[in-house]
């Protein structure tokens, strides 16, 4: 095995052990030595290849949306409408995240913005902004002519939408998360026809509140 193939197979080895471990005991009860003890390799090597636990959830991050890319593409191409669209998209990571959902439950108490591992940190801006670009299609490929002014925050409010979602889903104790996906079923419809109606001039000026209302969060953040 090369170098470079034999690297590649440890940083994965370790990040796997990271993620076996922080659903089994928690992401704040593991440590890096036990993370390496896991991995069957030494502390240092761990070190070398993940600075931090923060690095290693991160990476989790990274792989993750590269692994789903196939998936959202495929869930693009075999919807038409805008609602079938979004529903696609929210079902491939509802499925893909499945074996890891206790996973982000343990993360999901890191929402504050100063913290590297929130969904709306600098540190996780590139994962949030690809993710959106899917947001981005869905609208476009679905011949959603969204107005101007709304247009620039549409796959925004549709993420965000999309993560309101995926909290229902990490607390929801119903079976197979049955109320998660009723959400879905029920929320996706709501939320096609509202980006439609958006367009309506009687709509211009709630409209006006909403983009006012994303330019003053984005200022915030």
């Amino acid at each position: 095995m090369a170098s470079g193939a034999k690297s590649a197979e440890t940083r994965e080895r370790i990040l796997e052990a990271a993620i076996e471990l922080f659903q089994r005991q928690g992401f704040e009860e593991t440590t890096m030595r036990e993370i390496a003890a896991e991995a069957e390799v030494a502390t240092g090597a761990a070190y070398y290849y993940f600075e931090s636990k923060d690095a290693i959830v991160l990476a989790f991050y990274e792989r993750s949306l590269h692994e789903m890319e196939p998936m959202l593409e495929a869930a693009l191409a075999g919807t038409k409408s805008l609602k079938d669209r979004i529903a696609a998209i929210l079902e491939v990571k509802l499925k893909y995240f499945e074996p890891n959902r206790r996973l982000l439950g343990a993360l999901a108490a890191h929402a504050d913005p100063e913290h590297a591992l929130s969904p709306f940190s600098d540190q996780t801006q590139a994962i949030r902004e690809q993710d959106m670009r899917f947001f981005e299609r869905a609208l476009a490929s679905g011949r959603t002519h969204a107005p101007p002014d709304l247009q620039r925050h549409l796959p925004r409010i549709l993420w965000m939408y999309q993560m309101g979602l995926i909290l229902f889903w990490i607390y929801d104790r119903s079976e197979g998360q049955s109320r998660t996906h009723s959400l879905l079923a029920k929320s996706v419809p709501i939320v096609a026809r509202l980006v439609k109606l958006a367009g309506l001039p009687l709509m211009q000026p709630v409209r006006k509140m909403i983009t006012e209302l994303m330019d003053g969060v984005l200022q915030t953040g």
